[in-house]
């Protein structure tokens, strides 16, 4: 279950790969040119919405986003490991594809891959460590598609909702479920 806290999320901003439909899983490829705009993009949008504390996943990516949002709301970046993108084992680095959505179904899992309803699992440990780390708010979460995907699960959004590169969202707690606003 999802701690009842409001929070904001931010995807990563865009990569080669996000751009050529490769799956990254937890290979850290870094933000491309257009990715680093985004991100900033996004801090102009974090800087109106005065954040008061920032968690990411490790990877360079969220990380470098993440970056930016701190450096315009002056706070530092708590780094969460459980909020690292889905491993996909051999399968990362493969252009995306049928496979994809198999393994999302559960019906296919790469060699040395987590299944999709771990990961949503191991996610939604993450995103509950970022949501009790601190007594901050608001706080933003920075991480990655897959990772939205346990939020969107746990707030009752459904499985086709994603995640944009660079786009900030608001998820509020309401007393009989969730609110959720994308903000830019």
């Amino acid at each position: 279950m999802l701690i009842r806290r409001p929070f904001y999320f931010l995807r990563h901003g865009e990569t080669d790969w996000n751009l050529n439909r490769k799956a990254q899983g937890q290979i850290d490829i870094p933000l491309n040119a257009t990715g680093i705009a985004q991100a900033k993009r996004a801090a102009e949008v974090v800087r109106g919405l005065s954040v008061k504390s920032i968690c990411a996943s490790p990877l360079s990516r969220a990380f470098e986003t993440a970056r930016h949002s701190a450096e315009v709301a002056g706070v530092d970046i708590h780094v969460v490991e459980n909020l690292r993108e889905c491993g996909l084992g051999a399968d990362e680095g493969r252009d995306g594809g049928p496979w994809f959505m198999d393994w999302r179904a559960g019906t296919y899992t790469p060699e040395g891959a987590e299944t999709y309803d771990g990961f949503l699992e191991r996610a939604l440990l993450g995103v509950n460590e970022a949501l009790s780390r601190t007594c901050d708010d608001p706080l933003l979460i920075v991480a990655h598609g897959g990772v939205f995907w346990s939020v969107a699960r746990h707030i009752g959004l459904g499985p086709d909702v994603h995640a944009g590169n660079g786009v900030v969202m608001k998820v509020h707690p309401l007393a009989d479920g969730w609110d959720f606003e994308i903000l830019g």
